[in-house]
């Protein structure tokens, strides 16, 4: 079921689309930021915890990092760019697929990694959903 016009102004605490877009590039610029600093910071005890490799945790750490950076300086633009915008969504969508896929053919986590990364690709994709809206409302409001 597609979310109402309604339940999304609520959801981005605002019904105009700008700040609707820029809100939702913002929150997924800090969770990927928060994510990535947890990989580079703790990527021993999540890599035992996850059973992922310390090394693979360390190297999407980093790219993490930098896509939140490059995520959240596209949330501080006054009017972010439709091409940006619609890059980060077919990035999250991407990274949505290549984790499900991870998981499914290449990755032997714990329980708890399987889960987390299944929660993850979600969250990920729940962020492109959200910015896919906003951004067309805004291309709907300003025609």
């Amino acid at each position: 079921m597609p979310m109402s016009a309604t339940q999304l102004a609520a959801l981005a605490r605002t019904a105009e689309p700008q700040s609707m877009l820029r809100r939702f590039l913002a929150l997924d610029a800090v969770v990927t930021g928060a994510n990535a600093l947890a990989y580079l910071a703790l990527s021993g005890p999540l890599g035992r915890f996850l059973g992922a490799d310390a090394t693979l945790l360390l190297a999407l750490g980093a790219f993490l990092a930098v896509y939140a950076a490059g995520v959240g300086l596209l949330a501080a633009r006054r009017r972010p760019p439709s091409l940006g915008v619609r890059a980060v969504v077919e990035a999250n969508l991407a990274w949505t697929v290549l984790s499900l896929v991870a998981l499914a053919l290449w990755l032997s986590p714990s329980t708890a990694g399987a889960v987390w990364t299944v929660l993850q690709a979600l969250t990920v994709a729940g962020f492109a959903a959200l910015q896919h809206i906003a951004l067309k409302a805004r291309q709907e409001m300003a025609a």
